[in-house]
């Protein structure tokens, strides 16, 4: 029998897997390590319930969560007012669902919007040196005021509302963003790639899209799922303390507030929008948990 040719695969070789099936085997077995997660699964389910029952609020809500019925203040939840009425009468249910989409927004947008000028910051950090100091010093000033110091802040400055609650969100969210993409860029600025790519004249932008952003997504997307239900409590807190959303708009936390003053004649006003902030912020930690510990190296060793 004759050898093989150079150059020429062996027929007992596996054949070479292109770059984007191997990246939809990757995609596919971290989908599948996840499936593999009930609780995992179950966490994903239950936000996802969360979330589409937010969305279709209008469509789902068995009565208009705005209107006033005196003669039914504060009634117990039975078969027709599943949560019970507020001390206006209104049903809680259908005020739980709207206010669900508004707290669900403003985590959403504070860790979006913070999470793209936050990983801006960090990879411009790591790729232009000089500016790093003054990047990280703005970052370190940014961290020294703690989110509801700079809610009340804003509410001072611009009043009382969704849009106070996400810019104290988003001003929170950022450092620890910039600190994390900083973190994973520095890793990757040392990789031979890097350096590869300058040598043969590739341009600095091309390097921090294609090569430096682009291998720094999954950690920073990894934190910001970590940090949603984080966001979403802290939003709470904000609107509980009268800085979010005004009545008679419905949102979790001022709904929470709103019932303190019953807790012992009525305790299922503040009850059944406080357990709706318990079960989306449990619901986005476990599968912020379940999602880092797939997607982390070190532990899947």
């Amino acid at each position: 029998m004759s050898a093989p040719s150079a150059g020429m695969p062996s027929q007992n070789a596996p054949a070479a897997i292109p770059d984007s099936e191997a990246g939809l085997l990757r995609r596919d077995g971290v989908l599948m390590r996840l499936a593999n997660d009930r609780l995992a699964l179950v966490a994903a389910i239950l936000l996802a319930l969360i979330a589409l029952a937010a969305l279709f609020a209008p469509l789902i809500a068995p009565f208009d969560p705005y209107f006033t019925d005196l003669s039914k203040s504060m009634a117990p939840p039975d078969a027709v007012n599943w949560f019970g009425t507020d001390n206006t009468g209104r049903d809680i249910f259908s005020r739980v669902l709207f206010g669900a989409r508004n707290t669900l927004m403003m985590g959403l947008a504070g860790v979006l919007i913070g999470g793209l000028l936050g990983g801006t910051l960090g990879i411009l950090a790591a790729f232009y040196r000089k500016i790093d100091p003054w990047i990280m010093r703005l970052v370190d000033i940014m961290l020294a005021f703690p989110a509801i110091l700079i809610g009340l802040a804003v509410a001072a400055i611009v009043g009382p509302g969704m849009e106070s609650v996400i810019i104290a969100l988003v001003v929170s969210t950022v450092p620890d963003v910039a600190r994390v993409a900083r973190g994973s860029a520095i890793g990757v600025m040392g990789q031979e790639f890097m350096e590869a790519g300058r040598a043969v004249g590739v341009s600095n932008r091309a390097l921090i899209w294609r090569y430096l952003t682009l291998n720094c997504i999954s950690t920073i997307s990894v934190f910001l799922t970590l940090r949603f239900g984080q966001v979403i409590l802290v939003g709470s807190a904000l609107g509980f303390l009268g800085m979010g959303a005004q009545p008679p708009e419905a949102e979790l936390g001022m709904m929470a507030a709103q019932g303190r003053d019953f807790l012992f004649i009525a305790p299922h006003i503040a009850t059944m929008p406080s357990l709706a902030i318990l079960l989306i912020v449990l619901a986005a930690n476990l599968l912020g948990d379940a999602v880092r510990d797939v997607l982390d190296p070190r532990l899947q060793q």
